[in-house]
């Protein structure tokens, strides 16, 4: 992984090369279709959810634009940041596609998450002369990216770069800041994102899959990159990454509510009520991978020693999101994407029939964080985090499928489930 726009090129030579490169050959672009966009966990969703449908009704204005599925949110990445994907492969032909409404609807996406760290990573195999954006529209496009969607990036990742790219960022290099470009890396094997993201909650499109393995299979034997390593079996005192039932069964106190979660919580409620923003702020690495080996060599954590609200945050997200099975566990999963279609007047009813379900550990862990989570909401003035916001940082670490795989598809009806689970928080727990 490398960060590469700082390159010194005159801006003539720039131009002259942009104009001689090839986007694709014929054999890029004839790359088999995506045998299916969606996870696993989508298309086996009971009936009432269209796996097919991208949860905008069809005279939806974005509707012509979403259902080519170019922008996925994809849950957080390994330092709390929320994850936007950009697919090039998904474009279709530019006259197929009303760019201006393109970055209309790019804009309404990030709208619902740029108050948070994110992390942007962007799939270049698949821009061909056919589908890619003219330059004019380029530049006008990062105009329109004002502070706003700038001061939150933390990373962007393009993966499978080409010298195209490269040198359309070289002609950006006049407008674009230092301080941005310092954020921009060069992916080159899917293996690498795993530093980043856990690649297995990414929706990535079947032909850069494909396009990844061959260009893997075109590298010498002692230059190939790393793939993943497996999964080592879990530490004795282990607590990421365990169920809560085992979690239960090595407490000497026999809780209900693991230890990750009442220490941060128990932490937060007493320093992070007031902090402005607090969940949508990433956490020092470092930290959290010293705070989790801690937890995981059973040390006890005091978070007041650190004094650092935010780390807790990233924490307790960290946790939720490592269970082996989300909190509100796989059994709900179609029961929850399917939630809109509750009429409001039953909500809460359904809602506590399905919480009651739960088992018993995954039952007193929601309500403990749920009960929380209101309190937070009680002081939005102050800390800006409603029940909308709160939705949009904890849905996707509630809730996932089977396969991992988290889609935009999926994550607006979580994100509405959790929002509703908030607000009716006093009857569903009573």
């Amino acid at each position: 992984m490398s960060s590469e726009l700082l390159v010194d090129l005159g801006e003539e030579a720039a131009t002259a090369q942009l104009g001689q490169l090839k986007l694709s050959t014929l054999e890029d672009q004839q790359w088999p279709p995506d045998e299916s966009s969606l996870s696993k966990s989508e298309t086996e969703n009971s009936q009432g959810f269209d796996p097919g449908s991208p949860h905008l009704p069809w005279d939806h204005p974005f509707y012509d634009i979403a259902r080519h599925q170019i922008i996925e949110v994809a849950g957080d990445d390994n330092f709390g940041r929320k994850v936007i994907v950009f697919s090039a492969c998904r474009l279709p032909p530019q006259h197929q596609l009303d760019h201006q409404k393109l970055l209309m609807y790019l804009k309404a996406t990030l709208d619902q998450y740029v108050e948070s760290d994110y992390t942007l990573i962007y799939f270049h195999h698949g821009l061909t002369s056919e589908n890619k954006p003219s330059f004019g529209w380029l530049r006008e496009a990062y105009k329109e990216f004002d502070r706003k969607y700038k001061k939150n990036i933390k990373a962007l990742y393009i993966v499978h770069p080409t010298m195209f790219i490269k040198t359309l960022l070289i002609l950006f290099k006049p407008i674009i800041s230092f301080k941005f470009g310092r954020k921009i890396n060069y992916v080159s094997y899917l293996s690498e994102l795993e530093d980043v993201v856990k690649c297995d909650q990414l929706v990535i499109p079947t032909r850069v899959r494909e396009y990844d393995n061959k260009l893997r299979a075109s590298l010498k034997p002692s230059s190939l990159p790393s793939l993943s390593p497996p999964h080592s079996p879990p530490l004795p005192e282990q607590v990421f990454g365990v169920s809560l039932v085992m979690l239960r069964q090595k407490d000497p106190d026999n809780h209900l509510v693991p230890v990750v979660m009442r220490d941060t919580i128990s932490f937060l409620s007493e320093q992070g009520l007031e902090i402005e923003g607090i969940f949508r702020r990433s956490a020092n690495v470092t930290l959290v991978k010293e705070v989790q080996l801690k937890y995981n060599s059973g040390a006890t954590v005091n978070f007041r020693d650190m004094e650092d609200v935010h780390l807790a945050a990233v924490i307790l997200k960290t946790f939720l999101r490592e269970l082996p099975e989300p909190l509100l566990t796989y059994q709900l999963y179609n029961d929850i994407v399917n939630f809109t279609s509750v009429s409001s007047d039953n909500q809460a009813e359904v809602m506590k029939t399905l919480v009651e379900s739960l088992p018993e550990e995954n039952y007193a862990s929601l309500r403990y964080l749920i009960t929380f989570l209101a309190q937070v909401s009680a002081n939005s003035e102050v800390n800006k985090m409603t029940n909308s916001n709160l939705a949009v940082v904890f849905g996707p670490n509630l809730l996932w499928g089977r396969d991992n795989a988290m889609s935009l598809s999926a994550i607006g009806p979580i994100n509405n489930f959790t929002r509703t689970l908030l607000d009716q928080q006093h009857l569903v727990f009573t």
